[in-house]
């Protein structure tokens, strides 16, 4: 078989991806249109008299009292105020795990530095409004103007309009879209812009006969998109044994990007011992039009689908996705409650005043009087006498009088009705935020509770999509962060920087040689935590401190409680304050030190001791000392005793060469024969 051209492979990847947009987009078409005009009916003025019922109402009163928007306000408000944070925890159940550690402070620098709570705002508020949100995670260059410099960041970035931009295959069933293949972000251009981007003319499109229900290109706009493909592709991983017995393994793309590695491997001792091939999961992704495909931007870092939906409440029914917000079950009883409201400002709109009804001859040369008097307000209105069928003239008053309206009761007791709808679908919460005095502290939670529980299906969602970004953070961040000697800024648990060099090598304690802060390696669990705002949670802290206080009678605790309580103060001009009181207790151990404390205060130890270590390491010198002076008269006695003893048998010996030498001589004088003597000794 003839290998396809590349022109020909993006032909056939585009008429795939039609079909499967055009099946996705006609299966939730619907759904997501509610969730559109559900964002559009509490946000947008006017809204709420969309369709029928506005042309009903055309040259009619159509007042509009908005309480669904105050009720999503109040989910968003319990939202900010009860921020989500993402941890990453190690796998095998370790409590300390540097690395995951690591992992978190630096994707809160992400964060931080894209303006991530922009996109879970916009995600949120898109959930809860009309049911369907989304953000995205995407890696740029650090610095895009330098050609040299190839570091890349992560960023989070809000999709605006998601229940009219992402779609999923149909095939993804998981909330989090963990499950996905095919992912489609969509966005408007203008035909000029589309024109100087792409440099594709939309009037040049052929007028092609096809049964797609979504238009691609419309008078004003051209429609662009993101498509995501998930492939499962065969890779080569050759495994290599270092001089020390361990296994390296690289892939053979690793080899392909840099020619030299094999030489520098095998400069180093290290040989290869075996070849595996493996199947890895990646994403592709594509920019498409609804004629050609635009661009073939390859495989993306990570192997998740960087694009993560946020669901307001979500369900299966008839095997098609389907959700919605806090809006869609308000929406009757809000126009019905307008409808009401406008009626009984049209009905009080009209006079309550009875007025006369006279003949034109009664009034006639008194116009101007009668027509003034409810400004002018005079004593008394003239009218003229009226001729009756005899001829005769008679003064007659007027020949009756209007009636002011009277509003329906019907119309009082279906306002009341409307209104108890209202209150019972988007949350009753009349007096919920004023405090009366006297109210137990146990009546206050249970207030509180009840408020929390409208907004908690909101929030658990929102913590599952808020999990999937992390995973897709660290899918991502292992094919990015990989550069060794790299130092990325890191946030840490009480909002602090810190500072991380990547691929940072280190030396065991048995010797040996390490790298750590390889993100290469990080494989961990996420979990999302919902819980008070950081200012929040530091107000509490403080009081539950405070309060430990005053039942605590060692000083030392108290010291430390102290401490703890202004370290969590917040205020304007504290921030020294809290340095201050973080270091006392990082120096009397309570906290544990970063590698940037540790190093400081190793540094102050060298330079100033403290007056009692240098006493007690003086008088461990002077124990030494006097142990070798001890040692040393030890070894000067049995050195003289040794050489006593030497003395003495030089003596002895002396002594007897001396006797010896006598009895010769004495056997000399008495000329008696001699015996062999005994050798000196």
């Amino acid at each position: 078989m003839a290998r396809l051209s590349n022109e020909q492979r993006l032909a056939n990847i585009h008429a795939e991806m039609m079909a499967e947009f055009d099946a996705i987009q006609s299966a939730v078409r619907d759904d997501r249109l509610q969730c559109l005009q559900d964002r559009r009916f509490y946000s947008i003025a006017g809204a709420q008299w969309e369709g029928p019922l506005g042309e009903a109402f055309e040259n009619k009163p159509k007042f509009e009292v908005n309480k669904i928007a105050l009720a999503v306000i109040r989910i968003i408000n319990e939202y900010r105020n009860n921020r989500i944070a993402v941890d990453f925890l190690s796998k095998e159940g370790r409590e300390k795990d540097a690395l995951a550690e690591t992992c978190t402070g630096l994707m809160r620098a992400d964060e931080q530095d894209s303006t991530a709570d922009e996109a879970y705002d916009n995600a949120f508020e898109e959930a809860v409004g009309g049911g369907f949100g989304a953000f995205r995670l995407r890696t740029v260059y650090v610095d895009e103007e330098d050609d040299e410099d190839e570091r890349q960041r992560i960023v989070f970035e809000p999709i605006y309009d998601a229940d009219s931009s992402v779609f999923f295959d149909l095939q993804a069933k998981r909330q989090d879209k963990a499950d996905a293949k095919r992912c489609f972000v969509l966005s408007s251009m203008t035909r000029e812009a589309y024109r100087a981007e792409y440099n594709d003319d939309p009037a040049s499109w052929p007028k092609e006969i096809h049964q797609y229900e979504y238009d691609w290109l419309t008078p004003d706009v051209v429609y662009v998109a993101e498509y995501y493909r998930v492939e499962e592709v065969r890779e080569l991983v050759r495994i290599f044994q270092t001089l020390d017995g361990e296994e390296e393994r690289y892939p053979q793309e690793a080899f392909d990007a840099d020619p030299d590695l094999e030489a520098q491997l095998a400069g180093i001792g290290t040989r290869e011992v075996r070849q595996k091939r493996v199947r890895r999961r990646k994403v592709r992704k594509y920019i498409a039009s609804g004629r050609r495909i635009l661009e073939d931007c390859g495989y993306i870092a990570g192997n998740c689908i960087p694009i993560i939906p946020v669901y307001g409440k979500r369900w299966f029914i008839d095997n098609i996705e389907r959700c919605m917000g806090h809006v869609r079950l308000a929406k009757d009883a809000q126009r019905l409650a307008n409808m009401q409201r406008s009626k009984l400002g049209e009905i009080s709109a009209l006079s309550s005043v009875e007025k006369p009804i006279l003949l034109p001859e009664q009034v006639a040369g008194h116009q101007v009087m009668w027509s003034e008097d409810n400004l002018r307000n005079y004593p008394y209105l003239l009218i003229n006498p009226i001729t009756d069928a005899a001829g005769q003239t008679s003064v007659s008053g007027p020949v009756g009088y209007t009636k002011p309206p009277v509003v329906p009761p019907a119309l009082a007791a279906l306002l009341q009705i409307s209104e108890t709808d209202l209150k019972d679908l988007t949350g009753d919460q009349a007096q919920a935020d004023k405090m009366v005095s006297g109210i137990s502290g146990k009546a206050v939670e249970m207030i509180q509770s009840r408020i929390d529980g409208q907004a908690f299906i909101y929030m658990d969602n929102f913590a599952k999509a808020r999990r999937r970004g992390g995973e897709v953070w660290l899918s991502m961040a292992r094919d990015t962060y990989v550069e060794s000697g790299r130092r990325m800024k890191a946030i840490g648990a009480q909002d602090q920087m810190q500072s991380v060099e990547l691929l940072r090598p280190v030396m065991t304690q048995e010797g040996g040689i390490e790298v750590e802060n390889d993100l290469s390696r990080a494989s961990y669990d996420v979990v999302a935590t919902v819980g008070p705002a950081s200012s929040s949670k530091r107000a509490a802290t403080v009081r539950a401190l405070t309060g430990m206080m005053a039942i605590t009678n060692d000083p030392q605790t108290q010291q430390v409680l102290q401490g703890m309580a202004m370290m969590n103060m917040e205020g304007e001009g504290i921030s020294d304050v809290r340095d201050y009181f973080r270091k006392r207790l990082v120096q009397m151990g309570v906290i544990k030190p970063t590698d940037e404390e540790a190093a400081q205060m190793a540094a102050a130890a060298q330079g100033q001791q403290d007056p009692q270590a240098v006493f007690l390491q003086a008088a461990a010198e002077e124990a030494i000392a006097k142990a070798a002076k001890a040692r040393a008269d030890t070894v000067a006695t049995v050195a003289d005793a040794e050489l006593t003893r030497a003395k003495t048998v030089e003596t002895l010996s002396k002594v007897d060469v001396e006797e010896t030498r006598q009895t010769l001589d004495i056997l000399d004088k008495l000329g008696q024969p001699q015996t062999p003597a005994r050798p000196v000794l």
